[in-house]
């Protein structure tokens, strides 16, 4: 018997053929129902290991934003004004934030309180992600139903529910935007798919629904609203127009639209930015074709009429498009963003956006650890789609390849590009598994089709050769079947392991062995911001780089210059001039700043290595860009490097930063047979071990000295005050 082709194994898969009924939707929601489980349960590894608490920075404001959501109502945070970050400009959260991820968790925690069952907002926002985690393994399967069969389904949320790619972004504590975000994708994407099988405008309009959660969820819906129309514009250019693929776009852009445009982060976006120009492009592009082929078919006793009006609309397509570019390059109308420059390949040359290792091109290192086996497996999907071609499969090719391209560019957008894989790959194990299984199973021949007695030999030869054969294929296919499932193993352990040791540590509490094994908890962090929020007035003003905005807002509750949501890049490069100037010089912008306290990271003594010190070259950068006394070469040696010893610039020595770090670690020994003021990040003794503070003095140090705290002298009876105060206006 031979195995079935793919064409056939699109509409009818392995469980299918041998589950019918209710026996197959039971046997597959028992499936799913495990691997909801092992979605949620998989993401637990930091609280089991810490405690129930929230990761990260960004997280921070989310928890923040969220527990005033649920203590002030819906009015109060759509108006909220905080004043206490971005001082003295404040920030208006309404109109700044993409507010699903709040509301989700608010809707949680009002329907556990419904049903009486008492629990705190902060565990609520925790375990979040894993919850979404499920929920995105179940729209993935009805995503991969649609696009093949529901066996293939099975394997690809088996997959996304362990995947590194997406773990990353979904543990226990990290309660960021993506946590619903990747869900209402690929639930989005699936509702897509529905509406284009259909044709009905009903699908569409979930579809639509569907977009607008992603919409208020995360910034990433232009992803959605580009591939759809890039979808049902590929779809046209091959032949494959329908009724259906207009009453699905239409329905589907204009609802949209309209309900994209009631987020108020988004307002007017959708008709005004150049990043949906596509999606309008398409929805025109579409009305034309569509009044073509009417019109084709009116004229079809007049061909000669037909023609003129084809040549006369190409004629007025190409001046529109002409007055279009005209436009966009005299500045008219607004071309392309810094952001879709960035994905589209083009190097920014903003310092700020830069800094950050999120948008830094993707090593291939990082497929092979986010993906592992589903490298292997996906490319087979994609053969597969490619022979059985329909709407659905060019829908799936064409996320693949597009998530592949900006997934390269940025770092942060394989969290896009896994959903995909596990989708292609969930195609490929199932048809090779359904390969092999069929090749195992497969029954004898009965006995009344086995050749007679009376054949000549060369015919009983030919019999013993297929004879032979089927038991070679059986066993190759029970090797194979051997092989994948040990491949599955190491795939979980894997899983596993990155889930374990790279995704489920805390930024805020730190873990490290002794060299007897013994586990070393170091919580200097929420020791420093549980000494502001007691131990400073409640109207204290905080400096400290933009990385720890958030935290110290959310668990010092206290106001901050600059946080990191980077709405200002003069401001943040303000605080960068203050880091990167002498002590004189800084004193005067920190009383016109109205600083009470600054606050500095660093990771000299025990040797953490994301400490401002190692961030201080992209302080000075930045702060480069906007005050033109801030010279990157300053701070460097004779050879451009970047030091801390002895050899280290007097630019660098007397910078504010090096003597917050450094002050009194000249005492401190590190290192056994190491001199005193031994950085154990850098490697190397300090060049000044008598740093001294005239203008700010040391308020708290934690225990490891992670966090050091200066309090700003109130010296307004100096002689040179004002002085001082002009000089840094």
């Amino acid at each position: 018997m031979a195995p079935e082709p793919i064409e056939a194994s699109v509409e009818k898969g392995w469980l299918a053929r041998n589950f019918t009924g209710k026996a197959e939707f039971v046997f597959q929601a028992a499936i799913l129902g495990l691997i909801c489980i092992l979605a949620f349960s998989v993401r637990l590894f930091s609280v089991l290991r810490f405690e129930s608490v929230i990761h990260e920075f960004d997280p921070w404001f989310n928890f923040r934003s969220t527990r005033f959501l649920v203590e002030e109502g819906f009015y109060n945070f759509h108006n909220w004004f905080d004043n206490m970050s971005w001082y003295p400009l404040g920030r208006f959260i309404g109109g700044t934030v993409y507010p699903g991820l709040m509301y989700t968790a608010a809707a949680v925690y009002h329907l556990l309180d419904l049903l009486h069952l008492t629990v705190d907002i902060r565990n609520v926002c925790v375990l979040l992600a894993p919850w979404m985690a499920g929920n995105t393994a179940i729209a993935t399967y009805l995503f991969t139903k649609e696009v093949w069969n529901s066996s293939a389904g099975l394997f690809a949320a088996a997959f996304v529910s362990i995947a590194p790619g997406y773990i990353s972004r979904s543990v226990a504590g990290s309660y960021d935007n993506e946590a619903c975000a990747i869900f209402a994708m690929v639930f989005c994407f699936y509702l897509w798919v529905r509406a284009v099988k259909t044709g009905t405008m009903l699908w569409a309009a979930l579809a639509a629904l569907g977009y607008y959660y992603m919409v208020t969820a995360w910034g990433g819906y232009i992803f959605i609203i580009n591939i759809i129309p890039a979808h049902v514009f590929l779809l046209i250019l091959a032949g494959r127009y329908s009724h259906r693929l207009y009453v699905a776009y239409c329905t589907f852009y204009v609802l949209g639209t309209l309900l994209s445009m009631q987020v108020m982060f988004v307002s007017w976006a959708p008709v005004s930015s150049p990043e949906h120009l596509a999606a309008f492009g398409v929805f025109v592009f579409l009305q034309v074709y569509t009044l073509f082929i009417y019109l084709k078919a009116l004229m079809a006793e007049r061909p000669d009429l037909f023609r003129s009006l084809l040549r006369y609309a190409a004629l007025a397509v190409l001046g529109m498009f002409a007055a279009v570019v005209v436009l966009a390059v005299s500045g008219q109308i607004p071309f392309l963003t810094g952001r879709l420059w960035a994905l589209l390949g083009a190097t920014s040359n903003i310092a700020i956006v830069k800094s950050v290792s999120e948008h830094q091109p993707s090593p291939w290192t990082t497929f092979f650890f986010d993906l592992h086996l589903l490298t292997v497996l996906a490319p087979v999907g994609l053969h597969a789609c490619f022979k059985s071609l329909s709407d659905a499969n060019l829908f799936i090719i064409l996320y693949v390849l597009f998530a592949s391209y900006f997934s390269s560019i940025m770092v942060r957008l394989v969290l896009v590009l896994t959903p995909a894989m596990c989708v292609m790959a969930g195609i490929g194990a199932s048809l090779a598994f359904q390969t092999f299984m069929d090749s195992i199973t497969a029954p004898s021949a009965p006995a009344d089709q086995q050749p007679s007695a009376s054949a000549d030999d060369g015919r009983r030869l030919r019999k013993g050769e297929r004879g032979v054969r089927g038991v070679i294929n059986r066993t190759v296919a029970l090797v194979a079947v051997i092989a994948f499932l040990v491949l599955f193993a190491m795939f979980v352990i894997h899983c596993n392991w990155a889930t374990s040791t790279a995704y489920s540590s805390p930024s805020i509490v730190l873990a490290a062995h002794g060299h007897d094994g013994e586990r070393i908890i170091f919580d200097d962090f929420r020791e420093a911001y549980m000494w502001l929020q007691k131990n400073t007035p409640p109207d204290a003003k905080i400096l400290s780089w933009w990385d720890y905005g958030y935290q110290i807002t959310g668990m010092g509750n206290r106001t901050v210059i600059v946080d990191n949501n980077t709405r200002n890049n003069t401001h943040i490069a303000t605080v960068g001039l203050v880091m990167a100037s002498s002590e004189e010089r800084a004193w005067p912008i920190l009383r016109m700043l109205d600083v009470s306290y600054v606050l500095v990271v660093f990771g000299g003594r025990i040797g953490y290595s994301s400490d401002d010190i190692n961030k201080f070259l992209w302080m000075v950068r930045i702060s480069g860009g906007v005050f033109p006394e801030v010279v990157e070469s300053d701070y460097l040696d004779s050879h451009g490097h970047y030091r801390v010893d002895a050899g280290a610039p007097p630019r660098m020595l007397n910078s504010l930063m090096y003597k917050m770090c450094y002050y009194r670690f000249g005492e401190l020994q590190t290192v056994w047979g190491k001199p005193p003021g031994f950085d154990r990040v850098r490697g190397t003794e300090i060049g000044d071990k008598r740093v001294k503070l005239t203008h700010l003095e040391e308020a708290f140090t934690s225990e490891h000295w992670m966090v050091r705290i200066y309090r700003v002298k109130n010296d307004v009876t100096h002689p040179n005050f004002r002085d001082k105060m002009k000089f840094a206006l």
